[in-house]
């Protein structure tokens, strides 16, 4: 691996801060500021980010259909392409946000796919969601439940802001 006979492509499970500053104090049980569905500052190294030999470009994602009933699928087709001079692998990931739910994560990862590149090579990466991806807790009946209202579907190769693109959606 130092010596560029294999090209790694692991992504980080957790995020890392710039600072432990940036952590709440450890007697707030909030969850603001903890984990990348609820940071709203620039991580040092973001849940998602990974490093690679080769580099990658993501394109212009395109939707099945703009919007969906609570039980419907939505598929994301997401181009990649292999813009270094070594064959690697990219993992594209799809995070949902939601714009009616003040209280919900500011994102969350409901889907990712790997795709082995060799150079100069595209391929697609298609994600298909279901309702349940768009399940946030509901304070009326203390469970989980798709919520009707307006998402976005943010894709990119890491939860980093600037690693992501964003896709309008709406839940009926």
């Amino acid at each position: 691996m130092l010596f560029g006979d294999y090209c790694p492509g692991g992504k980080l499970p957790v995020t890392f801060y710039r600072s432990t500053d940036d952590l709440p104090d450890f007697l707030d049980y909030s969850m603001k500021n903890r984990t990348y569905r609820y940071f709203t500052g620039e991580p040092q190294y973001a849940f998602g980010y990974g490093l690679s030999y080769t580099t990658f470009k993501v394109g212009k994602a395109k939707l099945s259909c703009k919007q969906m009933a609570k039980d419907g699928k939505v598929t994301i087709t997401v181009p990649v392409k292999n813009t270094g001079k070594r064959e690697g692998t990219e993992t594209v990931q799809i995070y949902v946000k939601a714009l009616d739910d003040p209280g919900a994560p500011i994102k969350a990862l409901k889907g990712f796919q790997k795709l082995q590149l060799k150079p100069g090579e595209t391929r697609n990466a298609v994600i298909t969601l279901d309702g349940e991806a768009f399940e946030y807790y509901d304070d009326w009946i203390y469970e989980l439940a798709v919520k009707n209202g307006r998402y976005q579907l943010l894709y990119g190769t890491s939860s980093r802001d600037a690693d992501l693109h964003a896709l309008n959606f709406i839940v009926k």
